[in-house]
């Protein structure tokens, strides 16, 4: 049986808060928890917007990396009063989204949350005007590059998708004075807020030749 463990009832909540805004988004949203090794567990989700988001607590993992269904982990940070609480049944084969790298991320920029939440506004309002047969925005609207920023070498175009996650998972409840890090690999983009991060692959993934 999998046990998570806190020592903190605040990063408890915190957690509770992360995974409440997962099962909004989707019902059937399973989270990844995995131990980081210093003494934080990272919990991750796929969202709609075909974006991972991702916040961490600190708290042990037993086991260091498993996969539960977002409202078994839900109702155990809600109902249960001990320190420690059964996260769900392991649902490890129901994850399938490549997680990015711990290292060799580099800082890009930094934009006021201000900024990207005004961003996010236009873009609902025009994904509001075009929506699709499903009741979702089409894919080619999500993919518009709604902001480029550079640094340290790299040029990173953030699409309108990480921007619908970022508000989606509530990460934009900013002050107007706090700024959202934008940081990159070769392959991968992370905008972080204070209350969580967003990631993507800067670059599609090519088909395998058959």
């Amino acid at each position: 049986m999998a046990e998570l463990t806190f020592t903190d009832p605040a990063e408890r909540e915190n957690l509770g808060a992360f995974v409440a805004r997962a099962v909004r988004l989707d019902q059937q949203a399973v989270v990844r928890l995995r131990a980081r090794g210093d003494g934080a567990v990272e919990a991750w989700v796929s969202t709609p917007f075909d974006v991972l988001a991702t916040r961490s607590a600190r708290a042990e993992l037993t086991p260091t990396d498993v996969t539960v269904a977002a409202p078994d982990l839900l109702a155990g940070l809600a109902v249960a009063r001990d320190d420690s609480i059964d996260p769900g049944h392991p649902r490890d084969m129901q994850w399938r989204s490549p997680l990015p790298p711990a290292k060799h991320w580099q800082v890009v920029d930094h934009v006021p949350a201000k900024t990207i939440a005004e961003l996010a506004d236009k873009g609902l309002a025009v994904a509001r005007e075009n929506v699709g047969p499903q009741g979702t925005p089409p894919a080619s609207l999500l993919d518009q590059t709604v902001l480029t920023v550079e640094g340290d070498g790299l040029a990173v175009k953030v699409p309108l998708r990480c921007l619908f996650a970022l508000s989606g998972m509530g990460f934009l409840a900013e002050p107007d004075d706090t700024h959202i890090r934008i940081t990159a690999t070769d392959a991968w983009m992370r905008l972080d807020a204070r209350y969580g991060a967003v990631v993507r692959r800067r670059h599609a993934l090519l088909p395998l030749l058959v």
